[in-house]
């Protein structure tokens, strides 16, 4: 329980970037351009966001990981190679990677690899034939416990080395959507709409909802989950001890493509979560506590993946949070500690649950205290209004302003 384990946070726009430093991230994983399995769901960044990256992660010391995870065809060496260039000009930490193509262009660099659980890496042979060409593996989706536990004492038994003469680290999967194909490599959306997931242009084919149907009565049948070809989201805050004392290095949450909300509780749960075993406090009431919050944001209702076995057990979860937009941060007073704001949409009144977010403040939730119009007290701000609302917190002009329900 010794081990330092690094928790590694999805990143999709720089507003998310902001949370995943702020709520205690050891590092973020982010994708490039048209490279990566997030291609066609995620803003995504374009080569020339790098340094600025780089930057405010070296700052924090954050490690930084580039997703180049999707199959590569014959015109995408050009950009492939650009890429890399570029990563390993700004000395990047390391990619995340499954097509054997950038795997070896890495290693001629000397960039770091951590082999993507698309590859299907399920152990300790396969491990041993991937470990000269990578620092880390994620492992296959489908292990349970016990399996990854063998797996990581195979490694220190037979000392399975990376190229830089370490022992080969283990990085699971601990929070979000789970993909129902192997590993993630699903041809679903390929088959229906000519737009392949393994390139990045997955459209959700399995998320959508759909009837079944009794084709000999012509009728439909009823279901419990009316997303029949989608499992529920992973979540495994409930038994995070278990999954450290396999002996894993990296605890990845998936989520780029996620909203920023997102990033910051699931990184401040697990952050916490992580902290809590490391001191002996992780107990019910915390773990309680923990899916309490990580429900407040967007999912498919929780499932612990098979890391406890193969039945698929329901962790208490239910969609019930929803988000206004309301409008806009004209200006902060730092020493008053208000915030004036142009409201746009709907209304607010006092002792409603807000957060503001922008790429600098990152995400930073409060409670309406008190509303001033035009300096008088109001119990309520409608559209189209300006007013004044104590915010305890250092905001920036251009912060969006939502209510939570």
């Amino acid at each position: 329980m010794n081990n330092q384990v690094e928790l590694l946070s999805p990143v999709g726009n720089f507003e998310s970037l902001e949370a995943a430093i702020f709520y205690g991230a050891d590092s973020i994983y982010f994708g490039i351009d048209k490279l990566n399995m997030r291609f066609k769901s995620s803003q995504n960044f374009q080569i020339t966001d790098l340094n600025e990256i780089v930057s405010k992660c070296k700052k924090k010391q954050i490690k930084t990981y580039i997703t180049l995870n999707t199959i590569i065809y014959e015109k995408d060496f050009n950009l492939l190679k650009l890429i890399l260039k570029k990563i390993k000009t700004l000395k990047i930490d390391g990619i995340i990677a499954m097509d054997q193509s950038v795997i070896n262009y890495s290693r001629k660099l000397d960039i770091n690899v951590h082999i993507s659980t698309q590859l299907n890496i399920s152990n300790s042979e396969a491990i041993k034939f991937y470990a000269p060409y990578s620092e880390a593996i994620v492992l296959s989706k489908e292990l349970n416990l016990k399996q990854i536990k063998e797996i990581i004492l195979k490694i220190k038994k037979d000392k399975i080395t990376s190229p830089k003469g370490n022992l080969i680290k283990i990085e699971v999967f601990c929070h979000g959507a789970f993909c129902m194909a192997t590993s993630g490599k699903c041809y679903l959306s390929l088959h229906t709409k000519n737009s392949s997931a393994n390139r990045g242009a997955c459209n959700q084919t399995c998320r959508k909802k759909y009837y079944l149907i009794d084709k000999k009565n012509i009728s439909s049948i009823e279901v419990y989950n009316e997303h029949l070809l989608s499992s529920k989201d992973l979540c495994t805050i409930s038994f995070l001890d278990k999954i450290i004392k396999t002996g894993i290095s990296i605890l990845k949450i998936e989520g780029r493509a996620r909203s920023t909300e997102y990033v910051a509780v699931t990184t401040a749960c697990y952050r916490e979560a992580i902290d809590s075993i490391k001191n002996n406090t992780y107990t019910i009431e915390k773990i309680d506590n923990w899916i309490k919050r990580l429900n407040n944001v967007y999912n498919r209702g929780f499932w612990q993946g098979y890391y406890l076995g193969r039945e698929i057990g329901q962790v208490n979860s239910s969609l019930h949070y929803k988000k206004f937009y309301i409008g806009k941060v004209k200006h902060y007073f730092n020493q008053a500690k208000m915030g004036l704001f142009q409201i746009e949409s709907y209304s607010l009144k006092t002792k409603d649950k807000i957060f503001l977010l922008g790429p600098k403040t990152a995400i930073r939730k409060t409670r309406v205290k008190s509303i001033m119009i035009n300096d008088l007290k109001s119990h309520l701000v409608r559209k189209g209004q300006i007013c004044t609302i104590p915010i305890p917190f250092k905001i920036n002009v251009g912060d969006k302003l939502y209510k939570i329900s």
